[in-house]
């Protein structure tokens, strides 16, 4: 190749750009709710099984941060920008059941289980989704839910009965 020609920024085709975003957009703004919301947590449990739930939802909040990542990231890989800012996060964020102060354990799990299940449920939807526009991208959700519903059992553990 001779110093004249370009590269392309992307060797990936733009209608799968846009099927990959339509599904991992989604799972990206729930998982940076999920990081904010699970440190909010963090900060305000109280009563049974503290240390233990105020301990995993910082490992919660990490894990979420770097699935937010992975995911976004593929999304810029194939060429298309990806807008987390507060404002978008804060629109997927409505409606959270995480107190904004403090709460007893037993339903700080259950605010942080629903969100949980809401970002499961866009993962759901882009893994079925996906199988017809980009397998790889596929890969990425199922590895995230993988990792989230091991957090999610870990965290029903602390209640179950």
């Amino acid at each position: 190749m001779s110093s004249n020609q370009t590269i392309a920024t992307t060797a990936a085709d733009p209608t799968v750009a846009a099927g990959v975003s339509q599904f991992l957009s989604p799972v990206v703004l729930g998982l940076q709710a999920l990081t904010v919301n699970g440190k909010q947590a963090h900060w305000h449990v109280r009563g049974a099984n503290f240390i233990g739930v105020h301990e995993f939802l910082d490992t919660l909040v990490e894990h979420a941060g770097a699935s937010a990542d992975e995911a976004a990231e593929r999304i810029v890989a194939l060429g298309l920008p990806i807008d987390a800012r507060l404002e978008a996060v804060a629109q997927k964020a409505a409606g959270t059941p995480v107190s904004a102060g403090f709460s007893q354990s037993a339903d700080t799990i259950r605010a942080i289980v629903a969100d949980i299940d809401k970002v499961i449920a866009d993962l759901d939807a882009a893994i079925e989704g996906l199988d017809e526009i980009d397998l790889t991208s596929q890969d990425v959700a199922i590895g995230i839910k993988a990792g989230l519903e091991k957090d999610r059992w870990f965290l029903v553990a602390h209640i179950a009965e």
